[in-house]
């Protein structure tokens, strides 16, 4: 199991952390557990999501090519691209 660390800004932090249900949720279904979501201290809108992975190709795979079910989650949650994924080693 590797740790996986993806960064992004958000249109509103306020309502992106509302979703963490939501998110972990996707998040489990691919293969991740103990998802933690985290702001930037300077107020900005830029956050955080790690987790543990089983699969982290599977992951990058998912994130460089949503499926449209991700995409419209991502896009509700206010999120905007890029996103720079950080993995482990």
């Amino acid at each position: 199991m590797a740790k996986m660390i993806m960064t992004h800004n958000v249109v509103d932090v306020t309502k992106w952390l509302s979703f963490k249900e939501e998110r972990a949720s996707a998040i489990s279904a691919m293969g991740g557990s103990q998802v933690v979501d985290c702001v930037a201290p300077d107020g900005s809108n830029t956050v955080a999501v790690s987790a543990n992975l089983d699969d982290v190709e599977a992951m990058q795979a998912a994130m460089a090519s949503p499926p449209p079910e991700l995409q419209a989650l991502m896009e509700s949650h206010g999120v905007r691209p890029p996103i720079a994924i950080y993995v482990e080693k």
